[in-house]
């Protein structure tokens, strides 16, 4: 959801973290783990292009917004 946000593809994603894209593929599809690092570099990434994660909300469940 974070990454359609910004409107950009896994490989795009993974460029821009140095992650490699089969391993983006993994983790959103919950094919498999990911790392500790490598899901902190994604995250960072996300948040440098204007993604927030939030908490919980009124459903239960965390989310993400983008900057205004």
């Amino acid at each position: 959801m974070a990454r359609a946000a910004l409107g950009i593809s896994v490989r795009e994603l993974a460029q821009r973290s140095g992650v490699a894209d089969s391993t983006i593929l993994r983790f959103e599809t919950g094919r498999g783990g990911i790392l500790a690092a490598n899901l902190h570099r994604i995250q960072a990434t996300l948040e440098e292009g204007g993604v927030i994660f939030i908490g919980p909300d009124a459903d239960g469940g965390p989310g993400v917004r983008l900057k205004a």
